[in-house]
């Protein structure tokens, strides 16, 4: 068997198609890595006029989008990666995070960054653990 045959991609139901050419999960080995998450609807409309509470609760949701496409839960993450453009949001960020994570704690990183498409606060990208 050659190696891309073991490699599964999918995407989330109840996202849009992604636009580029990437899958919002790809699975590899046991490993599922789950592609950059915007604040963007489900009707691929972005959010990010919204409030920073709204973005980060849209891409949370959009997280867990991916994660139940693959039949995972967030007690599967390992680690999640967040770029946030302004840092000041750090602290309403971890606060919202803390609330949808529970007691899991993932590894996790968290990178200020100059831009983000869509103008987008936020964006997350994460990878978990397949059983």
């Amino acid at each position: 068997m050659q190696l891309n045959e073991t490699i599964k991609q999918i995407n989330a139901d109840g996202l849009m198609p992604p636009r580029g050419k990437y899958s919002h999960v790809t699975i590899a080995r046991g490993t599922a890595y789950i592609s950059g998450q915007l604040p963007v609807n489900s009707e691929g409309q972005p959010v990010t006029s919204e409030s920073f509470a709204v973005q980060a609760k849209q891409t949370l949701s959009n997280l867990d989008a991916c994660l139940a496409s693959a039949g995972l839960k967030r007690t599967s993450l390992v680690q999640v990666r967040v770029y946030l453009t302004d840092m000041s949001n750090w602290k309403e960020f971890d606060e919202i995070y803390g609330e949808w994570i529970g007691s899991h704690r993932p590894a996790r990183a968290v990178a200020g960054v100059n831009a983000l498409n869509h103008a987008a606060a936020l964006e997350m990208e994460a990878t978990a653990v397949v059983d």
